[in-house]
């Protein structure tokens, strides 16, 4: 083994979960990191319900990155240092199509119905565990179209695969819906817009240490890093309100 490889396997390690809204910052900002700690950061991105999940399976975690509500949840019950809790800023959920497609009206309550209703298939995330299917599914009852379009779902486990899948296929009627990060995140499809009042759904996402983090003061550094000043030109870019 050389000296570079012995140092490589002692280096730090920060261990991230974050939702998939966060994934293009967080990826984006982690040689940055790499380079001002030495540390490398091991990542799991997935949708909000599964993290909910492995965080409750006491999966090893540094630092959690999701909605504001989740990590409020765990914060009350010791999981999560309160007192790190730092926003990233909000995401709109919001419609896609693939690059090149035209873009369906959806300005207002009655275009988005007309809109869906004419889709011959709607790619989305996770109804049960992703932020983002979860709304989806109660718009779609509220707009009084569920049993119609239900089975024109195409169900993948988080925004990001649900979004590939759309830039994808080659048929053609069909749309998405996820976080709006996410689809500027895609290459091949295009963001036609957030769902409109009073469908829209606006959801803060935000960044904290989990209390059995090996490095604390690491953790503190990437949660700066992440949702510090220095990056809200970035997060602005991916889709973030700050």
């Amino acid at each position: 083994m050389t000296v570079d490889d012995e140092r490589a396997e002692h280096r730090a390690e920060l261990r991230l979960l974050s939702a998939g809204a966060a994934q293009n910052v967080a990826t984006t900002l982690i040689p940055a990191f790499g380079a001002a700690t030495g540390a490398r950061v091991r990542t799991s991105f997935t949708a909000v319900g599964e993290l909910k999940e492995r965080l409750l399976g006491a999966e090893r975690c540094d630092v959690i990155v999701s909605t504001a509500a989740m990590v409020d949840q765990f914060a009350r019950s010791g999981k999560i240092v309160a007192a790190s809790i730092r926003p990233l800023g909000h995401v709109h959920t919001g419609i896609a199509v693939r690059s090149g497609k035209p873009a369906p009206a959806i300005g207002s309550g009655a275009e988005l119905r007309e809109s869906l209703s004419a889709a011959t298939g709607i790619c989305v995330p996770d109804p049960e565990r992703a932020t983002a299917g979860i709304h989806f599914l109660k718009v779609l009852r509220a707009l009084g179209l569920h049993d119609t379009l239900a089975p024109r779902l195409r169900m993948y486990p988080n925004g990001a695969g649900a979004m590939r899948a759309l830039a994808e296929s080659l048929e053609s009627g069909l749309v998405g819906c996820t976080q709006i990060t996410e689809i500027k995140a895609t290459p091949g499809v295009t963001l036609a817009g957030a769902l409109p009042a009073p469908f829209d759904l606006a959801t803060l996402y935000v960044s904290a240490a989990c209390t059995g983090a090996t490095d604390p003061e690491l953790a503190r550094r990437w949660i700066e890093m992440l949702t510090g000043a220095d990056s809200r030109a970035l997060r602005l870019n991916a889709g973030f309100e700050t």
